[in-house]
């Protein structure tokens, strides 16, 4: 006599065959619970992803404006030490990805003003935000941000340090 295989009680049995063919979905508040739920996490992500926008585009500025600062500074080692020749012409000739040209796909040196003994150097971001390094006589350096546009651009709002 053949014994049957015994059924382990870790596999499932096979469905009822009547199971396989009703016509059984999900209600309508399941569905409804399911699009709140989809709802409430677009909400959180969408403007999260919105500020590393602002934030790049910033970072992308920051990182000229600090370029046309290092040129600034092999201008004056060149001068024996006078930033007087900084502009920005002469800030794209010594560092050609320091861009002098206005645009709205990438950021732009868009003020170059020089003393003998101080310089300041303005970079318009593709928002609008203005950020600028100055160095003073005495050697100070001072990073100011303006955001005339988007008005929370800079980390204290409108205006600020970065």
């Amino acid at each position: 006599m053949l014994q049957q295989p015994r059924r382990s009680r870790f596999f499932a049995r096979t469905p009822h065959p009547r199971r396989l063919h009703t016509d059984d979905g999900f209600s309508l508040i399941e569905l409804l619970l399911v699009c709140l739920v989809i709802g409430i996490l677009c909400a959180i992500a969408i403007p999260l992803f919105a500020t590393q926008k602002a934030k790049a585009e910033d970072s992308q500025a920051k990182e000229m404006v600090r370029s046309a600062m290092t040129s600034a500074e092999t201008i004056a080692t060149d001068d024996s030490g006078s930033y007087q020749n900084v502009s920005s012409e002469s800030l794209h000739a010594t560092e050609p990805s320091v861009r002098i040209a206005p645009g709205t796909e990438a950021a732009y040196l868009s003020a170059a003003t020089a003393t003998s003994d101080s310089y300041s150097l303005t970079v318009k971001a593709v928002d609008g935000d203005e950020l600028t390094i100055s160095r003073d006589s005495e050697g100070n350096i001072a990073r100011t941000c303006a955001s005339p546009v988007t008005k929370t651009g800079c980390s204290d709002g409108e205006t600020g340090a970065w």
